[in-house]
């Protein structure tokens, strides 16, 4: 499984609730009418980010089945029935970034609220990092992804979980707390 994960923020004279309906109505017209290989969509507000240019961003990923699945996604996403609540989420937002990240463990959920974004050690072995990660991944019931192709502004791994956990301080982890906006809960 891929996700595009894509970072965006309001412009400051749209209000929070109409930006996230924006965000919320696209998000429906994708899932009514997915494009091939579409999975899901998830949309979070997110604080904290370095990424971001805002104290209050979003974080939407986009999974699909593979990277062939990017492509459709990327021209399905401003076309057919998806092109007018694209048109409208895309007028409110300021900026963005994105990346593209593939699912190393565990299972994606519209139930995560924390992410934790972290690169893996200099000088530990990536047999080692996931040796680490791997239990803790099934202790939050989340999931870890890996950035591809050094693709995004946003660290190497994410782990997201339904709760807080620590992690060694090797990895220096950015905690995110998730604001579901997308699915609803």
């Amino acid at each position: 499984m891929i996700a595009y994960v894509f970072w965006h923020w309001k412009k400051p004279d749209v209000p929070a609730d109409e930006y996230e309906k924006r965000q919320r109505d696209f998000h429906a017209a994708l899932a009514a009418a997915p494009p091939a290989g579409f999975i899901m969509s998830l949309s979070a507000s997110v604080a904290g980010l370095p990424w971001t240019d805002s104290e209050a961003a979003y974080e939407d990923w986009y999974l699909v089945q593979d990277f062939g699945s990017l492509g459709s996604l990327n021209e399905g996403a401003v076309s057919g029935s998806r092109s007018g609540p694209h048109d409208t989420a895309a007028a409110a937002a300021r900026d963005g970034a994105g990346a593209v990240y593939a699912l190393r463990h565990g299972e994606p959920t519209s139930h995560q609220r924390h992410a934790f974004w972290f690169n893996k050690p200099s000088g530990m072995s990536y047999r080692d990092c996931f040796a680490q990660l791997l239990p803790r991944i099934d202790e939050v019931r989340g999931a870890l992804w890996i950035r591809q192709m050094a693709l995004g502004p946003a660290r190497e791994l994410c782990m997201q979980g339904d709760r807080p956990l620590s992690l060694p301080p090797a990895f220096e982890v950015i905690q995110s707390p998730l604001r579901q906006v997308w699915p609803l809960p």
